[in-house]
C-alpha cells in the first residue's frame, strides 16, 4: 500500500508540469473552461474577504503571510502565497477574486469564503455559509440584470460551485468536548449534514448544478494540533471524527445526484492528500510535515500564530505546513493538481476537471 500511495504521488508531481503548461495556455487568452467558479467556505479557500471585517482575529493581511506572493503581498490567504483554489482557477483558466467587485467582473467567478467560518451558521463569528449563499444570491440578481434570466440561469448550470468547509465545526465541536460520547458525535454529525445539505438545496435551487466539494482535512495532524498532544503525534480522535464526517458528506452527495435533476459533483479528499504527504514527504520534496514554517513556541513552532514578529524558515517549499493549521504554497500547488485532475484516491467519483467538462 505504502508502494502505491508514494507511486501515485510521483504521478502526481510529474503532471504538475503537464497541467502548469496547459493552465498557462488557457490564461493566455484560450476560452475558459468554465464559465465560472463560485467559492464558499473558510480559510482554505478565503482569498481575502475576512480583510473587510473589522474587530476579527482571523485574518492574514500581514507579513509573513503572502512572503511568496508576486510582489509579497500579504492579500488575506492563510499562506506564505497563493492557496489551493488559486490553482484550482488556473487549471480551469479563471482567476479567483474575492467578493468585493462588480457584479460584471464577479461573472467569472468570486470567492465568498471567510476564514473561521463553518457548515453550521454557529462556527466561528466571520461570514457564516448562510451569509456567503446570500451574498451569492444577491449577486446573481445581478448578473440576471446584466445578462436576462435566461442566460443568467444558463452560466451558471455551467459554472464549477466549489465549497471547502467542515474543518472548523469538527474543530469548535471537538474543543467543547475533549472525550465526547457516541450520543454527542451522532447529534453533533446529524446537524452538520442536515445543514451542508440545506446549504446545498440553496444553491440548487439559485442555479448551480456542478459541485466541487472539498472534504474535511486531516486536522489532527496539524501543528497546533500535535503541540497540544504531549506525545507530539497526531490527535487521533479529532482525525476519526473529520474522517466520519467525510463518509457523511459522500453519502450526501450521492443521495443528492439522484434527488436533483442535472446535478454533478466530485469530493476532493483534503484528508487522504495531506495524509499521503505525511506518509511520503520525499515523494513531494518535503523535509519538514510536522512543524509550521511560520509561528512561534517550542512545540513545533505552533504555540504561536504566524505574525510579522514570527520566526519564519527560509526554505517554504520544504514544508508542508505554513502556520498553525495551513498549509504552503508548495502544499497548495499539489492538492490544486490532486483535485482538479487526480488520482481516484484524491478525487472521486470524477475529477473536477472532468465536473468542467461535463
Amino acid at each position: 500500500m505504502a508502494v502505491q500511495r508514494a507511486t501515485e504521488l510521483r504521478l502526481l508531481l510529474v503532471a504538475m508540469a503537464v497541467a502548469a503548461v496547459t493552465a498557462r495556455g488557457a490564461a493566455g487568452g484560450g476560452a475558459a473552461k468554465v464559465p465560472a467558479i463560485f467559492v464558499f467556505g473558510d480559510s482554505t479557500v478565503d482569498v481575502g474577504n475576512n480583510n473587510y471585517l473589522a474587530g476579527i482575529s482571523a485574518r492574514a493581511d500581514f507579513p509573513h503571510n503572502g512572503v511568496d506572493f508576486p510582489g509579497g503581498e500579504p492579500t488575506g490567504r492563510f499562506s506564505n502565497g497563493l492557496i489551493g483554489v488559486d490553482f484550482i482557477g488556473e487549471y480551469s483558466g479563471e482567476v479567483m477574486s474575492n467578493m468585493m467587485m462588480a457584479a460584471a467582473s464577479a461573472m467569472k467567478g468570486a470567492s465568498f469564503a471567510s476564514g473561521g467560518s463553518g457548515v453550521l451558521d454557529s462556527t466561528g463569528t466571520t461570514i457564516s455559509m448562510t451569509k456567503q449563499i446570500e451574498y451569492f444570491s444577491d449577486l446573481r440578481d445581478q448578473i440576471s440584470t446584466i445578462l436576462s434570466a435566461e442566460k443568467a440561469s444558463t452560466l451558471l448550470s455551467k459554472s464549477i460551485f466549489l465549497i471547502s468547509a467542515g474543518g472548523n465545526d469538527a474543530f469548535e465541536f471537538f474543543s467543547q468536548n475533549k472525550s465526547p460520547d457516541s450520543t454527542a458525535i451522532q447529534e453533533f454529525c446529524e446537524a452538520f449534514i442536515s445543514t451542508y445539505d440545506s446549504h446545498v438545496k440553496t444553491l440548487y435551487n439559485l442555479g448551480a448544478r456542478k459541485f466541487a466539494v472539498i472534504n474535511v482535512p486531516l486536522l489532527g495532524c496539524c501543528p497546533y494540533l500535535r503541540s497540544q498532544n504531549p506525545t507530539g503525534e497526531c490527535i487521533e480522535p479529532l482525525n476519526q471524527l473529520a474522517k466520519r464526517l467525510n463518509g457523511e458528506i459522500r453519502d450526501l452527495f450521492r443521495d443528492l445526484s439522484s434527488e436533483m435533476q442535472g446535478m454533478k459533483y466530485s469530493i476532493a479528499s483534503s484528508y487522504e492528500l495531506i495524509s499521503s504527504l505525511i506518509e511520503n514527504p520525499q515523494a513531494a520534496g518535503f523535509v519538514e510535515v510536522k512543524s509550521a514554517c511560520c509561528g512561534g513556541g517550542g512545540k513545533f513552532n505552533a504555540e504561536e500564530a504566524c505574525t510579522p514578529s514570527s520566526s519564519c524558515c527560509a526554505d517554504r517549499s520544504r514544508y508542508l505546513f505554513w502556520d498553525l493549521l495551513h498549509p504552503t504554497q508548495a502544499t497548495s500547488k499539489i492538492v490544486g493538481l490532486a483535485f482538479y485532475d487526480g488520482a481516484a484516491r484524491f478525487v472521486s467519483p470524477i475529477t473536477f476537471k472532468q465536473l468542467a467538462d461535463a
